[in-house]
């Protein structure tokens, strides 16, 4: 065996360990918002794209890693499940069970994703199986928000969930966002609103621009998965989009102010594959005067 052939191996073993411990294990990254909108701080989780992933049995190290952190609230940006059948069935237990164990001891406020919109549409398909998950988490106490806003008790803040339309997911070439789009859907910020701290629960980063011109002061998202793989000083490979070295992969990204927090997400979906990439649990520090 040459030398050549030798480092050739023993790169390979390296990159296998790599994505194997970048698919099991995941990693709390911390993010810090500053507003003169609301007295004091609060501690936000943001959890995104677990499609079903387990971290121990029923989800124990994901939601013990919550609990160490004792958020005041947790955000939840969508595809918490896979909208695909595996033998004849879809697996939304994982995702809907970390959510309902959350809800227990924590507000927690939902956004869709594509894969909760794709259990919606194709309902010929899926049947009610959106419904009853929907309706299982508002049982439970989750604030599930489709194109709905709802306010923090007891504190200058508004959480607004987008729902958007399935094309603006689509591969390849990014569907352009009509400028009154979100007025539409989320209703027009008035002068009267601009003085709330409002945070935007939108799953697909792309049009961060949009989100922050609309009014949001915190975006909250996902569905990048951080690239996919991640190389040093090029960031991530390629997005759900098949763009190559997406703008928006991971982390924290301002606009004219406003702020949004793109997490790398939790599960894999299509490129089960996690390389220079643990996933993310997101915690948002917002700091308040």
């Amino acid at each position: 065996m040459t030398i050549r052939l030798v480092i050739t191996v023993l790169i390979i073993a390296a990159l296998v360990l790599v994505t194997w411990h970048d698919i099991h294990n995941f990693k709390v990254y911390n993010y810090e918002v500053k507003t003169d909108k609301i007295k004091g701080d609060m501690t936000f989780v943001l959890l995104a794209d677990l499609h079903g992933y387990t971290y121990g049995p029923r989800n124990e190290r994901l939601i013990k890693a919550i609990d160490d952190i004792k958020p005041d609230a947790i955000l939840c940006a969508g595809d918490m499940m896979n909208a695909t059948k595996e033998k004849g069935v879809v697996h939304i237990e994982e995702g809907e069970h970390v959510l309902k164990e959350l809800a227990s001891r924590y507000p927690v406020f939902c956004g869709n994703g594509n894969h909760e919109k794709k259990l919606k549409k194709y309902n010929r398909e899926f049947g009610n199986l959106y419904e009853r998950y929907r309706e299982g988490l508002k049982r439970a106490g989750v604030v599930y928000l489709e194109n709905e806003s709802a306010l923090f008790p007891g504190k200058n803040i508004r959480v607004s969930g987008l729902e958007l339309e399935l094309e603006y997911f689509r591969k390849f070439v990014k569907r352009q966002m009509e400028p009154e789009l979100l007025n539409d859907k989320l209703g027009e910020t008035k002068d009267k609103d601009r003085d709330v701290f409002q945070i935007l629960i939108a799953h697909n980063p792309q049009y961060f621009k949009e989100y922050a011109n609309w009014g949001a002061d915190l975006t909250v998202s996902g569905h990048v998965h951080g690239g996919i793989i991640r190389l040093p000083f090029l960031g991530g490979v390629i997005s759900p989009a098949m763009a190559l070295f997406p703008k928006y992969d991971g982390g924290k990204y301002q606009h004219d102010g406003k702020t949004m927090i793109l997490s790398r997400g939790l599960g894999t979906h299509t490129i089960n594959v996690r390389m220079f990439n643990p996933a993310e649990i997101s915690v948002i520090k917002i700091k308040g005067v």
